[in-house]
């Protein structure tokens, strides 16, 4: 047993040159890595009996690989999505009185990007003050047209079919846009807003 704690152990003194490696093959890293943290979780489902200091290093090096994988995900979302060209999405919800999610479909550039179904824990999750990140992606510097078309339901289960739009100029920055679907109490109708984050455009 201690031997497989010292190999485990020893795989670490590598951190350096994964993150090297990273560089080429991040995917294949983040597998191997997943890999890894199945083993070890089947090792101590089978190993009830042992001393509490392997039980001890085991959960170290569990907690390790998550890191590790946590580091190697905003590395590789770094690689992909550089700041220069990158464009998030956000949906925010406020709304149940007057308006129902179901689904949305967002165009960039006149080129349907993404579509989303949301399911019922999802839509609960935004009413509670929940934030989803819709949509990642790379543009160039410039002007650009976002369209967000909406279907749900209003009151008395009623179809509605709407859409927001928002033409925008990309920096240098992240462009972190936000579109928020919330319940006008005086036309009782929901409204539909995007918006850039503050100081991202």
């Amino acid at each position: 047993m201690h031997k497989i704690t010292l190999l485990l152990s020893a795989s670490f003194s590598l951190k350096p040159f994964l993150f090297k490696a990273l560089l080429l093959k991040p995917q294949q890293w983040l597998l191997a890595l997943g890999i890894l943290f199945h083993a070890l979780s089947s090792f101590a489902a089978e190993s009830p009996a042992a001393p509490s200091s392997l039980a001890e290093e085991i959960q170290e090096i569990k907690a390790s690989v998550i890191d590790l994988n946590r580091d190697l995900l905003i590395l590789e979302e770094n690689l992909l999505f550089p700041a220069q060209t990158q464009i998030s999405v956000f949906v925010s919800l406020d709304t149940g009185k007057y308006f129902k999610l179901d689904a949305v479909e967002l165009k960039l550039d006149g080129e349907t990007v993404t579509t989303h179904l949301y399911t019922d824990q999802q839509i609960s999750a935004l009413e509670r003050g929940g934030l989803q990140k819709l949509y990642m992606g790379n543009i160039k510097t410039g002007p650009h047209q976002l369209i967000a078309l909406f279907t749900g339901y209003g009151p008395e289960n009623r179809e509605y079919r709407r859409a927001a739009e928002l033409n925008f100029e990309k920096g240098t920055a992240t462009a972190l846009l936000e579109i928020k679907i919330t319940d006008n109490a005086s036309t009782q109708q929901p409204d539909f807003v995007i918006e850039a984050v503050q100081g991202t455009l």
